[in-house]
C-alpha cells in the first residue's frame, strides 16, 4: 500500500466504488490460511463461513475503500466486526472461553472508544501498523467476549447475566452513537472531501455514523441476547 494513503487506499468516487476492491496480497494470503485453519478446526462450518465472509466484506470488498471516504462506512465496518464476525468466530472456534466476560467487554469498550478519539483516529489514518493494531485490538476482545457469551452450557441465571452483559455492549455502542450524532462540530476532518464527493457534509456523515451505531447496531445485539435467553429458558425447563 502507498504510505501516503490510508490502508484501504484513496477515497473512491461514487462511480468507482464497485471496482475499489482491496487486493493486498498479504491480506489475501492471511485470509486464505486463516480460513483453511478455521474450517479445519471449527465446530460449526456454517459459523466459520459467516466469519470468513464478514471479514472478506470488511477488508477486501469495496467497503474497505468506502471507509476512507465516509466515516459512516467506518461505523458499518466496526459493527460488522463486533456484531457479526466476532460472534461467528466464537461459535466456530471459541477463544479463551475462561477469560472473564467482563474483562473482554472492557477490552472491546476500550478499543471502540479509542477508535473514536480524533487524535487516535488521525494516527490510525496515517499508519498502516496502527490501523491493523486497532483492528486486532477490537476484534480479538470481541471474539473473546462472544466466546464467553455463546458457550452452549448455561443455566437460566447464566443466560440472564449474559444478556445483561450484551446489553452493556449495546449501551456502550449507543453512547458512542449518541455522541457522534449530537456532536456540535466535525470530529474527523479526514472525511471532509470524501463525504463531499458523496453529497454529504462531514458533519452529516458523522451524524449518520452515530445513527447507524445507535439504531441498526442494536439489532444483531438484540437477536443474540434473545438467543441466549431462549437457550437459558430451555435449560431452566430441562433442569
Amino acid at each position: 500500500m502507498n504510505d501516503d494513503l490510508p490502508y484501504c487506499g484513496p477515497a473512491p468516487m461514487p462511480g468507482q466504488i464497485w471496482t475499489a476492491w482491496n487486493l493486498d496480497p498479504v491480506l489475501l494470503a492471511v485470509l486464505v490460511v486463516a480460513g483453511a485453519l478455521l474450517l479445519a478446526r471449527s465446530s460449526s462450518r456454517g459459523a466459520a463461513a459467516i466469519a470468513l465472509a464478514s471479514l472478506t466484506v470488511a477488508f477486501v470488498s469495496p467497503l474497505c475503500a468506502l471507509t476512507v471516504a465516509l466515516f459512516s462506512a467506518r461505523a458499518v465496518h466496526h459493527l460488522l466486526l463486533v456484531t457479526v464476525a466476532a460472534p461467528a468466530l466464537a461459535l466456530a472456534l471459541p477463544l479463551l472461553p475462561r477469560v472473564p466476560a467482563g474483562l473482554s467487554l472492557a477490552g472491546v469498550t476500550a478499543a471502540m472508544i479509542a477508535w473514536h478519539l480524533p487524535s487516535v483516529y488521525s494516527h490510525i489514518w496515517a499508519s498502516e501498523v496502527m490501523y491493523w493494531a486497532m483492528q486486532v485490538a477490537m476484534l480479538v476482545p470481541a471474539w473473546g467476549f462472544w466466546s464467553a457469551m455463546l458457550t452452549p452450557r448455561m443455566t437460566a441465571e447464566d443466560a440472564f447475566r449474559r444478556a445483561l452483559l450484551v446489553g452493556g455492549l449495546a449501551g456502550i455502542m449507543g453512547l458512542i452513537g449518541a455522541l457522534l450524532t449530537f456532536a456540535p462540530g466535525t470530529l474527523y476532518l479526514q472525511h471532509v472531501d470524501g463525504a463531499a464527493a458523496w453529497g454529504l457534509t462531514a458533519l452529516a456523515d458523522q451524524q449518520l455514523a452515530g445513527l447507524l451505531m445507535w439504531v441498526p447496531g442494536f439489532l444483531p445485539l438484540a437477536a443474540l441476547a434473545a438467543w441466549i435467553l431462549q437457550r437459558g429458558w430451555k435449560a431452566g425447563f430441562a433442569a
